[in-house]
This record gives structure tokens, C-alpha cells and sequence, in this order.
């Protein structure tokens, strides 16, 4: 415990008079103690930390949380090389990297627009983010001004997913680590992504702290593949729709309905964490306001009714025949095959309009099944709809299952 410590009539453990300042510097680390189990702290955070220890390369500073930060000593040297600070001491600090077990930090403010060229060498040995302006597109990349210096962004290394529109980045002011830094200055490379894919671990972590199965979140379509859509949901964050979870109908790929850019609502199915990779799984169909149509399917189409049809796709074994969004049934090739007007449905073709009767119902298992529409409808077919709500609605034999012939 060090001299600083405060007793309650604001005097030191030594009886001396501790100053406004220093009790505002206490008052923030006993708060910060206080929450010590809870608070978490990201790259980029600046805040006031006490120096705990002083080392022949590094010191450790108090972070307010479990884990005490490392600053490397020549952080606290003043321009003759001395540690100009002590045990006890407060300073100004500022987060470079926080990782599991390990808190890097650095002076706040230490490496400003005005320090010289022996810095950007701190920064690059350090590994510490240095502010630096894009100033044009080249071949490969991007020039970057850093301290008044030139440096290359390889354009793999601008983004976590660079934009083909490389216009975007000009004139704009990141965060670059130094990657190469050569001939005193005269060759620098720097990275964007870098610190971005820091950024995108701590923020996956946080997601998966935080985020359940069922949660619905705001995102924005990233990318297409055939088999499903990548949905930004922030920090750098993505999850994957698949396929069958973007819309309540059959798709063949995911730019049917959707478009880069296009910001979306998902609903979180599953979060995952494999070989250090955080995998969510995201559904679009139930993540708005869009209810699942099979539920309306009795009211919407009652056992023997006729509707008009689109032929979704033709198999061997008969029509998938579509009725609406999200909507497909099977006019099996058996129920018209042995038909006197069967020869109709053999040249039918994908997007052709087909009539066809409810034969069929099961919204368990989201199944439809029609047959050629009959030349005289029955009544009964509704009313026999109409008394059951869920699971299997029968075939037309059903409706004859109870039937008894008269005796003679």
C-alpha cells in the first residue's frame, strides 16, 4: 500500500494532507476496484492507473480490473533516459491491446502528430496503433501518411474485407500498426486489419457472452454465396443465413431476394465456438415481421379446393407445384398417369399455370399434396377440413373410411 492511500479525515497513512487531485485519482481507482470482477477493458480505452511495480524492461500498472497491465518502461523515461516516475505513482494510460491473461499498455497521448521518427520505431517495436491518413490508391494498395511520413497498406490490409471500391478509403483517418519499418524510416508498411481483427475477437467474445438464441439483431447483407448470405451485425461481427433460412419459399440463390448492402433483421439460431472461431447462424424468415404461411395453410387452403398453380419444377416422379410465397406442393405423376385426359400434364414445363385440388395436408412436416382437380366437387371436402387444425389433413379416401353400405 502505497503512502497515496487516503483515511477518512483526508490526511494519508502518514498524517500528511492529500491534495484535491490525488483524492480524485483515488476515487477513480476505488471505483474502479470496486468493479474490478466486471469491467472489462478494450483496446483503445484510456483511463488513470497506478503504477504497481517497475522493472528493468516494463512496469505494471493497475487496470481496475483482475488482470494488471504491462507498459514498457520506455514509456516512463523522461529526455535524459530516467524513469521519471515511482512506485505509487498515477499516470495517464491508454489500452493497446487486451487479450486473455494480458493488458499492453502505453502512455496516453505518447505517440502524438508531433513526435519524430523515434517513435514510429517505438510504434512499430511496440506494436502500438499510430493514427495515419490514406492519401491515394496505387498499384497493390494505398499510400498512407503517418507523422509527416509515407507508408504502403497493402489493400489485403485495409479492411477485413477490402471494398472493391477503393475510392471509400481516400482521405480517411484510421488506426495503422507498423508491420515493416526500414531504412530509418524510409520504408514503412503499416495494417489496418490488424488491429480490426483484435477488435473482431474482443467483440466475438462479447457476442458470445451476451447474445442467445432467439435474439433478433439488426445486420447488413456483406456477402452472396450459393448457399447462403453473410449478415454483418457489428464490431465486425458476421454470422451466415443458410440458404433455407432466408425466405419461407424455395430459392435457388440467396441475390433472388436479397442485395449487398441490404440491411436486414435475423433472428440468432446458434452460436458456436470452433477451434478458437466463433460460428452464428443467423435466419432472416424469422427474424421480421413475416409470419411462416404454413400456419395459415387450412384457412388459406381447405382440403378439396382448386387453385391455380405455377410449376416450380418438373421431376420423374411428377410437379412441384407452387401456390403463393413459401407455398409448394407435389402433384404426384401416379395421380394423373392412369387419367383418360392424364396426356395434358406430360408437356407441361417449369412456369407453366397448372390447377390442382388439395389432396393432402401436413403442416407438421410442411407437406402438400395435390391431385388433378375432379370434375365435381364435394362439399364434404370442406367441412372435413374445417374440424382439423394441425398435424395430417387425410387424402379423399379418408372421407370414405367410415362409409357403410346399407344392408340389403
Amino acid at each position: 500500500m502505497s503512502k497515496k492511500d487516503i483515511s477518512g479525515d483526508g490526511k494519508d497513512i502518514f498524517g500528511d494532507d492529500v491534495s484535491s487531485e490525488a483524492e480524485n485519482d483515488f476515487a477513480s481507482l476505488l471505483d474502479q476496484s470496486m468493479t474490478a470482477g466486471s469491467r472489462r477493458v478494450r483496446a483503445g480505452d484510456s483511463f488513470k492507473g497506478e503504477i504497481l511495480s517497475i522493472g528493468k524492461e516494463e512496469a505494471f500498472v493497475s487496470t481496475g480490473t483482475a488482470v494488471d497491465g504491462a507498459i514498457p518502461l520506455r514509456e516512463l523515461l523522461d529526455d535524459q533516459k530516467q524513469v521519471k516516475y515511482k512506485v505509487g505513482d498515477i499516470i495517464d494510460v491508454q489500452v493497446v491491446r487486451a487479450r486473455e491473461g494480458e493488458i499492453l499498455l502505453k502512455r496516453a497521448g505518447s505517440l502524438s502528430s508531433s513526435d519524430g521518427v523515434e517513435n514510429l520505431e517505438d510504434a512499430f517495436d511496440m506494436e502500438l496503433p499510430i493514427e495515419g491518413r490514406v492519401t491515394e490508391a496505387v498499384k497493390g494498395g494505398f499510400r498512407v501518411e503517418i507523422q509527416g511520413k509515407r507508408a504502403f497498406c497493402p489493400i489485403s490490409q485495409i479492411d477485413l474485407r477490402a471494398s472493391a471500391d477503393q475510392t471509400q478509403y481516400i482521405g480517411q483517418k484510421y488506426d495503422f500498426i507498423i508491420t515493416q519499418f526500414e531504412e530509418k524510416g524510409r520504408n514503412i508498411v503499416v495494417s489496418r486489419r490488424r488491429l480490426l481483427d483484435l477488435k473482431k475477437v474482443e467483440n466475438e467474445g462479447e457476442f458470445l457472452e451476451k447474445t442467445k438464441p432467439g435474439t433478433i439483431l439488426q445486420g447488413k447483407v456483406t456477402r452472396l454465396e450459393k448457399y447462403g448470405a453473410f449478415v454483418a451485425v457489428g464490431g465486425g461481427v458476421e454470422g451466415l443465413v443458410p440458404i433455407s433460412e432466408i425466405a419461407w419459399g424455395r430459392i435457388n440463390h440467396p441475390s433472388d431476394v436479397l442485395t449487398l448492402g441490404q440491411d436486414v433483421s435475423v433472428n440468432v439460431i446458434r452460436v458456436t465456438e470452433e477451434e478458437g472461431r466463433l460460428r452464428i447462424s443467423l435466419s432472416i424468415k424469422t427474424g421480421g415481421s413475416e409470419s411462416d404461411p404454413w400456419l395459415k395453410i387450412p384457412e388459406r387452403y381447405p382440403l378439396g379446393s382448386i387453385h391455380d398453380g405455377t410449376i416450380e419444377r418438373k421431376e420423374t416422379y411428377g410437379y412441384f407445384v407452387n401456390l403463393g410465397p413459401g407455398v409448394t406442393g407435389l402433384l404426384p405423376r401416379s395421380k394423373w398417369r392412369d387419367r383418360i385426359d392424364g396426356g395434358q400434364y406430360e408437356n407441361k414445363k417449369k412456369g407453366d399455370l397448372l390447377p390442382v385440388q388439395i389432396d393432402e395436408i401436413n403442416i407438421d412436416e410442411k407437406k402438400l399434396t395435390f391431385a388433378p382437380p375432379e370434375d365435381a366437387q364435394d362439399g364434404a371436402w370442406r367441412t372435413h377440413g374445417a374440424n382439423q387444425k394441425q398435424g395430417s389433413f387425410g387424402k379423399m379416401g379418408d372421407l370414405l373410411k367410415d362409409f357403410k353400405p346399407a344392408k340389403k
